[in-house]
């Protein structure tokens, strides 16, 4: 049904037509009706100058066809129609209906302040010329015309500016609902590409560290199997809990994915850092651990960007350098809690490797970007003495200035 009456809807040049024969035949037959109502006060028959009363009734209701391509124009036209008209003594009637329809078609479709401007510049010079022209009009109680005349006209052009103005409200508040929906898009796609980056960061973290100790195990076992089995086993051992621990974190991190809760294990901490340094060790390690006692417990977050820290700083000697001697200190201040991890020196090309590890490799950038998630930062530079240190902190009440 609703189809079927949208196909029946005229277009607004049609429209506009039809509004002008209606004003058009408006204003004539009322005024003619007056005029045979009331003969004694008539003026001036319509029929003087050639019919000019009639060629301006008509004239002033034909031009409101143009009324949205020119609206302007329409006004100044229907305006001076209305001056000659009364100026001439005209019988009054509704031959203002068109002035009315201009002036409001005028303020609806401007810009609000130049039309506005307009329309009360038309409206100052009709009521001045409305009332000039009625000076000595007789009974004076005809003048009441004139002041409606002047009131309908303030009228219509509020009304225009009043649908104006509802029409703009109404535009932005489509294109702050259009922003608003953008902008819900943005951040769900920021959030996905956060979720993104952390879980690819965690599954580096994992994967590398649990792959480096399998490949120092798997190096042992294949050096010491025939010489010394007892060792072997032993190594085998380690490099299978390895390899199930790496697993069971895997099942966690990408059980985030299926929105799995079941057998989902807690980001790992500075709580497991005992098991952390014991891996290490066993991968040929020796670490000294110094740690201050920390005034408050971290937040979880910060434990976790720390662990995550040692764990890659650790996974990436036993990459590049090997069986060394590796400081890891823990110092807990008021609001901050800085990490280092400082190996002596191994071969030149592991120092090299550890290099461009932090200019290139994925390592060094994915602890840089976990500090800055915290609003922490983090340096990794090679040593003087030809080691390797990274050092970074982490602020106790974590601020989120990544960028």
């Amino acid at each position: 049904m609703q189809d079927r009456i949208a196909s029946f809807r005229l277009s607004a040049w049609a429209q506009d037509l039809a509004l002008a024969l209606f004003i058009t035949a408006m204003q004539v037959e009322g005024t003619l009706s007056r005029v045979a109502a009331e003969p004694g006060t008539v003026l001036r028959p319509l029929s003087d100058f050639g019919y000019l009363g009639y060629v301006l009734l008509i004239v002033s209701g034909a031009v409101l066809a143009l009324r949205h391509r020119s609206p302007v124009t329409v006004l100044v036209v229907t305006a001076l129609a209305s001056v000659t008209y009364y100026g001439l003594d005209f019988p009054d009637g509704p031959g203002w209906l068109s002035l009315f329809v201009a002036l409001f078609t005028l303020t609806a479709m401007g810009d609000g302040r130049r039309s506005l401007a307009i329309a009360g510049v038309a409206i100052t010079v009709l009521a001045a010329c409305w009332l000039v022209s009625a000076a000595d009009i007789e009974p004076r109680a005809a003048m009441g015309w004139i002041f409606f005349r002047i009131g309908a006209s303030i009228m219509s052009a509020a009304l225009g500016e009043s649908v104006r103005s509802r029409r703009v409200i109404a535009v932005r508040a489509v294109e702050r609902a259009e922003l608003a929906e953008r902008t819900r898009e943005e951040e769900a796609r920021a959030r996905v590409d956060a979720e993104r980056l952390r879980i690819a960061r965690e599954v580096h973290d994992t994967v590398a560290h649990a792959i480096a100790i399998i490949n120092v195990q798997a190096g042992v076992t294949a050096h010491v199997l025939e010489k010394r089995p007892e060792q072997a086993r032993e190594t085998l051992r380690t490099i299978e809990k390895m390899s199930s621990q790496a697993l069971r974190e895997m099942r966690a991190i990408l059980g985030v994915l299926r929105d799995v809760d079941e057998d989902r294990a807690p980001h790992p901490g500075l709580g497991q850092l005992d098991e952390l340094t014991a891996k290490a060790r066993d991968a040929g390690l020796d670490i000294d651990l110094e740690m201050t006692s920390p005034p408050t417990p971290p937040p979880s977050a910060v434990s976790s960007a720390a662990y995550r820290i040692l764990q890659e700083s650790i996974t990436n000697v036993i990459r590049h350098v090997g069986p060394t001697r590796v400081q890891v200190a823990l110092d807990y201040g008021i609001d901050t809690l800085e990490v280092r991890v400082t190996n002596e020196a191994g071969s030149s090309a592991a120092t090299a490797a550890a290099a461009k590890d932090d200019h290139s490799g994925r390592g060094i950038l994915g602890m840089r970007e976990r500090c800055q998630l915290l609003g922490g930062e983090l340096a990794a530079a090679a040593l003087p003495s030809g080691g390797f240190e990274v050092k970074a902190r982490l602020p106790m009440a974590p601020t989120g200035t990544a960028r």
